[in-house]
């Protein structure tokens, strides 16, 4: 196991979207760890390292909000683009012609707290040890630096992230003391290696933590 971090994520909403949900957005009721990884990926990843998520606490209500908004229904092909910029032509796309309403619902107010840790893969070099990896980690949570905007599944859900070390606690979360809530089939990962097969596991929530750690051993396609 390597070396690990813990970190508060909060923010006003959330949406990590259900994939059986074909023409609406509806949110999981809570992160997913796909979603925790990306989250800390975007404040620190090289090729020489892989985080993993171990613990997601729940900390506030579970609370969901809805909204409509109007989207384009296409996007425009990357070859056209490419070609019309290499022929410097102007390309278009018309958003009244391909505008639809879907809904979509979110989370209110989620706060959690992450535990993870990262490993070395199969890319680290002579020069890669977990040490200096660890070390450049906290200090870019320290300093609030990322590649990207963190976010809570969706780009116009920011996310604050804290590293929590030290004497630094967060809240109690609202479900401590309640026992088992079983929050069904949760996306776990993606699997790259095999055409980008998605990996789930049933998601159990104990006083308001999540065990991924023992996920991995129970994950089906």
């Amino acid at each position: 196991m390597g070396y690990g971090i813990r970190i508060l994520a909060q923010g006003p909403r959330a949406c990590f979207t259900r994939p059986e949900m074909k023409a609406e957005r509806v949110s999981y009721d809570c992160i997913t760890p796909s979603a925790a990884r990306g989250m800390i990926e975007a404040v620190y990843w090289k090729p020489a390292i892989r985080w993993h998520i171990d613990r997601i606490e729940v900390l506030n209500e579970i609370r969901f909000g809805t909204f409509r908004r109007n989207e384009v229904g296409g996007k425009l092909p990357y070859r056209n683009a490419k070609a019309a910029m290499e022929r410097d032509e102007e390309v278009h796309v018309f958003a009244i012609e391909d505008r639809q309403q879907r809904a979509t619902m979110y989370l209110k107010e989620v706060a959690y707290v992450i535990t993870a840790h990262f490993e070395l893969t199969d890319k680290a070099r002579e020069d890669d040890t977990v040490e200096k990896h660890y070390n450049i980690a906290l200090r870019r949570f320290r300093k609030g630096q990322h590649f990207n905007q963190p976010v809570f599944g969706c780009r116009e859900f920011p996310a604050h992230v804290q590293l929590l070390e030290g004497a630094c606690e967060p809240p109690r979360s609202a479900y401590a003391g309640t026992g088992k809530r079983d929050l069904g089939f949760m996306l776990y990962d993606v699997d790259f290696d095999h055409d980008m097969q998605p990996m789930f596991f049933r998601a159990i929530m104990e006083d308001g933590v999540i065990d991924v750690s023992k996920a991995h051993e129970a994950v089906v396609s």
